[in-house]
């Protein structure tokens, strides 16, 4: 059972929470005098209730709005004088952050019943813990998660090249990271190359790197990008796009754990640890001769694959929470998070851009929506048809209704006569009605 926790900002008399923390025996309550106590005691514990005592219309505006702004995720209740909302200013805060509120004189047996109701809508609104969760970025629950992080957490404990093969958008750098934060190498750098993205031209100097000299316009020496990463990992994103002649100089470090940079004829010794990703199946590009075969087995001595977003429906709704709570200071304060109708919509979706498109998805509706929850319309997700079944089943329905209908006018509503010209008996007759909610 979660246990009731309760953070009460109050720069006044602490008398009504003492009286407070009487009435609720089975309350954890944490009483702090003002909003940088409070954000020292969020960042040490988790709260989902939170009291504003005297805060409201005592406090400075923006400073208030601002602490309610960047934890807008806790539901807040507030206690102050009944004048204070007369200013716009804080009537328009009231009215977006705090779920609840309370004027003065206080009357503590409707506050307790006021935070009790706030505590188990809070209950509802949190994501459902699940076996198997844990701190890591990968989050998820589903089988192919679950898999994914014991892999994880296995090649951490080796320093063997890792291959990462997945669809554009998945998670393959943030598969890297995990492997790199649980890793002996975790304090040493990580540094990233996306091997697709550097100029052809480029690319050599980028990665190992140049002497004073090498070329017109290297006017001092360039520590390279693997060299960079010396005593962390290296990981190459989107391997598959390195151009062939760089693969061969690739493949030599690898082997001698040596670089030498352009321009230069000194061997440098480098300990990295690469990981590799790549959303192109290698083994093919080495069947088609664009791939090196050598290059490709110095990569993927640990191979592993991260599930695409399609095969993850059981993670969708915990991973969409999770960027609506990650961006949240993109959105307006009105905004509660995602309707029924959204969550439905969500489900539905093939996701072929994966966690990249979910994420962009719901950054635009959290800034597009209008009202308190992001409707499908704002993701620009269209609710999944009903099933044929149902849809024939409404047929029907409104088939039989319209007949027993038009029998019944005919007959001058004579349910006997109605009844006889359906070919149905009176008993049949007085069902139909009533499962149309019609009358005779």
């Amino acid at each position: 059972m979660v246990p009731k926790r309760l953070l009460c900002i109050s720069p006044g008399d602490l008398g009504a929470i003492d009286v407070l923390r009487a009435d609720m025996p089975s309350w954890q309550v944490s009483t702090v005098r003002s909003i940088d106590e409070a954000r020292s005691a969020l960042r040490q514990d988790a709260y989902l209730v939170g009291l504003l005592m005297h805060v409201i219309g005592s406090q400075p505006h923006l400073e208030v709005e601002r602490f309610l702004r960047q934890h807008s995720h806790i539901q807040w209740v507030g206690v102050f004088r009944a004048e204070a909302i007369g200013a716009p200013t804080w009537r328009d805060l009231v009215a977006d952050y705090l779920c609840d509120y309370h004027t003065l004189p206080l009357d503590t047996r409707r506050l307790v019943h006021t935070l009790g109701h706030v505590h188990g809508h809070a209950l509802l609104r949190r994501p459902r813990p699940r076996p198997g969760t844990s701190p890591s970025a990968l989050i998820g629950s589903c089988d192919a998660m679950l898999r994914l992080r014991s892999q994880v957490e296995r090649m951490a404990k080796v320093d063997a090249p890792v291959l990462i093969w997945g669809e554009s958008g998945s998670g393959k750098e943030l598969t890297a990271q995990a492997i790199h934060r649980q890793s002996l190498r975790s304090t040493g750098p990580m540094v990233p190359i996306n091997c697709g993205a550097i100029a052809p031209n480029l690319i050599h100097s980028e990665l190992f790197g140049y002497e004073r000299g090498a070329f017109t316009g290297a006017a001092r020496d360039k520590v390279g990008l693997i060299e960079s990463a010396n005593g962390g990992t290296l990981f190459l994103d989107e391997i598959g796009d390195l151009p062939k002649d760089l693969q061969a100089n690739l493949l030599r470090f690898l082997q001698d754990r040596t670089i030498i940079r352009l321009g230069s004829t000194r061997a440098i010794p480098v300990d990295v640890r690469v990981i590799s990703a790549s959303h192109v199946n290698l083994q093919q590009a080495v069947a088609r001769g664009d791939f090196r075969e050598d290059l490709y087995y110095r990569l993927s001595v640990l191979p592993v694959t991260v599930p695409a977003l399609r095969e993850r429906r059981d993670d969708l709704v915990e991973l969409a929470e999770h960027f609506f709570h990650l961006y949240s200071a993109d959105k307006s304060p009105r905004l509660k998070g995602f309707s029924s109708k959204a969550v439905e919509a969500i489900a539905a979706h093939d996701w072929p851009g994966n966690v990249r498109e979910l994420i962009n998805r719901v950054r635009r509706a959290m800034v597009m929506a209008d009202g308190r929850w992001i409707e499908p319309d704002d993701l620009d997700l269209v609710m999944p048809s009903p099933p044929i079944d149902a849809v024939l089943d409404d047929a029907r329905c409104s088939s039989e209704r319209l007949a027993i209908r038009a029998c019944l006018d005919r007959t001058g509503q004579n349910v006997s006569r109605a009844a006889r010209d359906l070919g149905v008996s009176r008993t049949t007759m007085y069902r139909l009605l009533a499962k149309h909610g019609m009358r005779g």
